[in-house]
């Protein structure tokens, strides 16, 4: 299964310097003038996980295999956007296909890199992409309404579910509120997904700070960060520059030391990866053996059957039941067979949720 987060935001904030950085490749063109990003980069970078390594040194493993997630850099976004203005309709095709959205929001003054909108405001900057994606929402709502109200009224019951739905959504546009913020029960959910509205994916907040302030943030990252956590959204705070730097250096240790010296203990990517994981309300089990250690992704409230479907679909078909170990029985005990010995290996059904750090092995016939 493949998750996606799109990296969003006006021309010139560091969205591609940022992408370039994250997956530690030039695959991005960084230029100082807006639409240099034309077609989304896609990139696929590691979940930073130390119980890997802890997993792997236990299990005997020759190899470790951790989890991953795709990152879209989309070309950047200007007011008007939502009306076709610079390349609003591409941008607005492009989101829809991400899972969450970064919004990387510029925090650092600099004369030398222009900014869009003639001055550094990231509040402004994030209320624009917040509205063309309003915008874009309540055109899209518009155009479905007269279909579904004919369909309703004729006892369609799914075209009625999904007129409550879409005029509950519009009045929230209106206002100017956007469609996350509409209650949705369990029942609607699957309608309301199928929406596919921009505002209702989940927000992360990436502030991009000159690297005196990568530390510590600045009066303008904390200002966005009083926003996210009116609406319920995450921040990260990172330094561009300084990612892009780290991501030239080969060597660990000097990785580390560089860090080190800037009063970093790791870097603002590995943050932005975590959070944009749990954004995206992830958990992650893993398999072990002397060939290798594994990590794999799931939903948060997933069951064994759709884990095991991670691996292969067989798997899921013909599941009969996995044999499971917490990851703290397994390194507190020292792997499997002290686990089975202990008695802490359990024998979990289809019905059982996975919970993160779960150490599995599945049994299937087909």
């Amino acid at each position: 299964m493949g998750f996606k987060c799109g990296i969003v935001g006006l021309p010139n904030v560091g969205k591609s310097t940022l992408f370039n950085a994250l997956t530690a490749t030039q695959a991005a063109e960084a230029a100082n003038f807006p639409f240099c990003t034309i077609e989304p980069n896609v990139g696929r970078v590691s979940v930073p996980d130390p119980r890997l390594d802890i997993i792997a040194k236990i299990g005997g493993s020759a190899k470790i295999i951790p989890t991953q997630l795709e990152f879209v850099d989309i070309a950047g976004l200007v007011r008007g956007a939502s009306k076709g203005e610079g390349l609003g309709n591409q941008f607005l095709a492009n989101i829809r296909e991400v899972d969450a959205i970064i919004k990387v929001v510029r925090c650092f003054e600099d004369d030398n890199v222009t900014h869009v909108e003639g001055s550094i405001d990231p509040i402004r900057d994030a209320e624009t992409i917040e509205t063309e994606l309003m915008l874009a929402d309540l055109e899209s709502l518009e155009k479905r309404v007269t279909a579904l109200t004919k369909k309703a009224k004729g006892g369609d019951k799914d075209s009625k579910q999904l007129l409550d739905i879409v005029e509950r959504v519009l009045k929230a546009l209106e206002e100017g509120k956007p469609a996350r913020t509409v209650q949705v029960s369990p029942d609607d959910q699957k309608a309301f997904q199928m929406l596919q509205l921009l505002t209702s994916k989940p927000i992360l907040y990436v502030c991009n700070v000159d690297e005196d302030s990568a530390a510590t943030g600045n009066a303008l990252s904390a200002r966005v960060a009083e926003m996210a956590a009116a609406q319920g959204a995450g921040t990260v705070v990172i330094s561009a520059k300084i990612e892009e730097e780290v991501s030239q250096l080969d060597d660990e240790a000097e990785k580390k030391e560089f860090l080190e010296t800037l009063g970093l203990k790791e870097t603002g990517l590995a943050q932005v990866i975590r959070a944009g994981y749990a954004l995206l309300d992830l958990i992650t089990f893993f398999t072990v053996g002397p060939k290798e250690t594994r990590a794999w992704t799931i939903r948060k409230g997933a069951k064994a059957p759709q884990a095991a479907g991670e691996i292969h679909t067989d798997f899921e078909r013909g599941f009969i039941r996995a044999e499971t170990m917490a990851y703290d029985d397994f390194v507190k005990l020292g792997g499997e067979q002290a686990c089975k010995d202990a008695g802490k290996v359990r024998q979990e059904g289809k019905e059982y949720v996975v919970q993160d750090g779960d150490l599995m092995l599945f049994r299937f016939n087909v």
